[in-house]
């Protein structure tokens, strides 16, 4: 499966990078399984998450959650959460 993985914010900061492409199965196909997929095979990733903390996704562009799908050719964004005033 070929996925384009954004990332924004702290994330990106800590990660070092701002995007990257997965060519690779995850199990499940989700944001969920794309998550500790990434933590799993990106130490830097899993780093990142642990000091960003908590974590939003949108997968084109649309909000989404753990269990949301992720089909080939997906655009997944994951951003620490924001608050605006």
């Amino acid at each position: 499966m070929k996925v384009k993985v954004r990332f924004f914010a702290s994330l990106k900061e800590q990660f070092g990078q701002d995007s990257l492409e997965v060519n690779s199965a995850f199990s499940p196909a989700t944001v969920g399984g794309l998550r500790a997929y990434l933590c799993a095979e990106y130490p830097g990733f899993a780093k990142a998450v642990s000091e960003v903390g908590r974590l939003r996704a949108a997968v084109n562009q649309d909000m989404a959650d753990d269990e949301t799908p992720v089909g080939e050719q997906a655009e997944v964004a994951f951003f620490p959460p924001v608050t605006g005033g």
